[in-house]
């Protein structure tokens, strides 16, 4: 009889034990990726600021794709005045994006890239100290643009939504 009561007892502490410990629930959704979370097209104002003054305050869309689960490649639309003053979109690759709590961020010291005006030229460009906010579905934008042989710099500000 001890033995069986023994034995029973030892079962009930194994299925006890083995009860207790489960696996995740399937129910639980696997967090989305930084990246995909800011993904998409935002439409805001761009303010464009050369030697201090203002040279440029307009309505633009900028695009950012996922480039990994971490980062984003970014597309600044053309800005300028038409024809040869025009400055073709250009692109940003592989910013790397963290998240703290609600807020996004992303931050690259420098971008260097190459693009083709309308003339047919290839033009270097550098982007440097950018900075993404991303705060629900809007974003902040800023950093500096040097193109081809301009002897300053473009400071540019954007503020869109998704």
């Amino acid at each position: 009889m001890k033995i069986k009561s023994f034995m029973t007892m030892t079962m009930a502490a194994v299925a006890f034990v083995f009860g207790m410990s489960s696996c995740s629930s399937s129910d639980d959704e696997p967090e989305v990726a930084v990246a995909a979370q800011v993904a998409g097209s935002y439409s805001g104002n761009e303010v464009i600021m050369v030697m201090g003054e203002e040279s440029s305050n307009e309505t633009k869309t900028y695009v950012l794709a996922k480039s990994s689960d971490t980062s984003v490649d970014m597309t600044i639309p053309e800005m300028g005045m038409g024809g040869h003053m025009t400055i073709p979109a250009l692109a940003v690759k592989n910013v790397p994006l963290t998240k703290s709590g609600n807020t996004i961020t992303g931050k690259l010291d420098k971008f260097e890239g190459v693009v083709t005006n309308v003339s047919g030229d290839e033009k270097i460009y550098t982007i440097s100290n950018l900075a993404l906010v991303f705060s629900d579905k809007t974003v902040a934008v800023t950093f500096s643009l040097k193109y081809g042989n301009m002897p300053m710099s473009m400071e540019t500000t954007f503020t869109g939504t998704k």
